[in-house]
């Protein structure tokens, strides 16, 4: 009995292995050329229509590359403000115009940068 069960299964399973096995002459085909200009009933029958999620991807899509373009104009004005004296000197130091540099008789607390000049 157990012989016989033994035989079965590996005789099933050559068969299986023979049905996987690679045709060495493949099958030849011929491609199909679909005409993208041929007209037929059903061609114009269907008409492409735009999901509502295309349009509000394409919506999003336009938002963002405004916020872009916007974030781009800003930076470009900030690096042009940037290099005015007022932040690139160290001499003016928090101040709008650079202070003026008194006799240390007369010098002055200055409540803008904590300092005396």
């Amino acid at each position: 009995m157990k012989y016989k069960l033994l035989i079965i299964f590996l005789l099933v399973g050559f068969y299986a292995v023979g049905q996987n096995s690679v045709n060495p002459e493949p099958e030849k085909t011929t491609p199909t050329v679909h005409n993208a200009y041929a007209s037929t009933n059903k061609a114009k029958a269907q008409v492409k229509v735009a999901h509502p999620y295309d349009w509000y991807f394409d919506q999003k899509v336009e938002e963002y590359e405004e916020r872009m373009k916007a974030k781009a104009k800003e930076y470009k004005k900030l690096a042009k403000l940037i290099e005015k004296p007022q932040y690139s000197d160290p001499a003016y130091f928090g101040h709008k115009h650079k202070p003026k540099k008194r006799p240390p008789g007369k010098r002055k607390y200055c409540d803008e940068c904590g300092m005396v000049h």
